[in-house]
């Protein structure tokens, strides 16, 4: 199906999310921060992005910058624990397709997949 990559300084939640991702058949990238993600966005050209926020070395906020800095294409999801009204806010301004809260539920994860790579 589609190359997703997963960006989480968590390798239990990257894990997670691959194991339920490779369910529904996509190829899974993964990276523990911001500027591993920008890295493999430019090598790999994956077909979606799965981002938390609150990472070392390079965040989410500030990954999704860049990304608009470059006029990146790539639909962006957002799955964080951070709740916080402004947070969310500030990722839709920048773009993102999605909004997930963490842990996500199976059928939201691929239901946010599903509408941004539509």
């Amino acid at each position: 199906m589609a190359k997703v990559l997963v960006v989480d300084d968590s390798s239990f939640i990257r894990k997670t999310l691959a194991r339920i991702l490779t369910e529904a058949e996509h190829e899974i990238l993964e990276a523990s921060n911001g500027q591993e993600a920008l890295d493999t966005i430019s090598l790999k050209s994956p077909d979606c992005v799965i981002l938390d926020l609150l990472m070392p070395v390079m965040d989410g906020i500030t990954t999704l910058r860049v990304l608009n800095e470059c006029k990146s294409t790539v639909p962006v999801i957002v799955l964080s624990a951070d709740i916080q009204e402004s947070a969310r806010n500030e990722c839709f301004s920048l773009g993102v397709k999605n909004f997930l809260n963490k842990p996500p539920k199976k059928e939201e994860l691929f239901s946010a997949i599903e509408k941004a790579l539509s």
